[in-house]
């Protein structure tokens, strides 16, 4: 049955086969929550008060860090109110405008692991010619093509879901709202949505992880080119934590995508698992990896602590 003159509302749930509204459940949320905020925040105050940190690297870092605080804060209202409470409703309109701005940040994120990864090249590849490519307002002039990029692409998908009709269960399989999981529970075959879904896909996560590939393989042909081994173990020290935030954004997103079109065979807990580690793992986890191999960065952070 379609969903008539009634209003459209979606039904959020949590993880499968474990009872919400207990305080095991929302206490460790609350606190990721607070430690990715927290962190994400006195990571761009560091980078914004010391001058030392004024770098294009660190300029991209600090990007990055708004990406994972935008991640953070869409899903942060939905996550909690599954956990506290009895699954909540969210109108069409709450559900999409949530979906636009998880998508957009998401985009947005890859879109800087990719100018991060140019970063890494030219330090390394074209060392003498670093200050001159990078420098002037050229992080700047990226990172508003990079906003833009995520905006133009992921806004027709909301507008284009937002004129379909959905039938039947209206039961999400997360605590958010996300394309692969609303398409689902559109009537009849939504080839326009879904055909334009992957083509966004394609030209944002997709491009970017060619070129990230594209990067470290310049990038390692480079520094095998390099003889002395400490010159090497240092080349290869400064895109370690690049490549951990790469692994950490990129295996979650191609698992959820590739279980959400052909996996719908298996149990529910997976596609679950998935979401909450491509959204509520990355925040976190790039601010300890860029942290702690930044010694200014972390000695920055513990200064604000102190003063706390």
């Amino acid at each position: 049955n379609g969903t008539g003159l009634s209003p459209l509302t979606f039904i959020l749930t949590g993880i499968p086969g474990v009872r919400m509204n207990s305080s095991w459940v929302a206490l460790p949320l609350c606190c990721l929550y607070l430690l990715m905020l927290l962190g994400n925040c006195s990571l761009l105050w560091a980078i914004g008060t010391h001058r030392g940190l004024h770098t294009p690297m660190n300029h991209l870092l600090a990007m990055l860090a708004l990406a994972d605080l935008g991640l953070s804060l869409c899903t942060l209202p939905t996550v909690l109110a599954v956990s506290c409470s009895e699954p909540p409703e969210l109108c069409l309109g709450a559900c999409l405008a949530q979906m636009f701005f998880i998508h957009t940040f998401s985009a947005i994120e890859s879109g800087v692991l990719v100018a991060m990864a140019f970063d890494r090249f030219v330090a390394i590849c074209h060392p003498l010619r670093y200050s001159s490519i990078l420098g002037g307002s050229l992080v700047g002039r990226a990172g508003g093509l990079i906003v833009l990029r995520a905006v133009s692409l992921v806004l027709p998908v909301a507008v284009l879901m937002h004129g379909m009709p959905f039938c039947g269960s209206r039961v999400l399989s997360h605590p958010f709202c996300l394309h692969q999981d609303m398409l689902r529970l559109l009537c009849g075959a939504p080839r326009v949505s879904s055909l334009y879904g992957l083509t966004a896909v394609l030209l944002t996560k997709g491009l970017d992880s060619l070129a990230i590939l594209l990067s470290y393989v310049l990038i390692l042909r480079a520094i095998l080119s390099v003889v002395p081994r400490e010159a090497r173990a240092k080349a290869f020290g400064t895109c370690i934590s690049h490549f951990c935030a790469v692994l950490i954004f990129y295996i979650p997103l191609i698992g959820l995508s590739i279980i959400h079109r052909f996996g719908k065979h298996l149990p529910p807990l997976t596609p679950t698992l998935l979401a909450d580690a491509y959204l509520l793992i990355p925040p976190l986890l790039n601010l300890l990896v860029y942290s702690w191999k930044a010694k200014e960065i972390r000695g920055r952070i513990r200064i604000l602590l102190c003063r706390r």
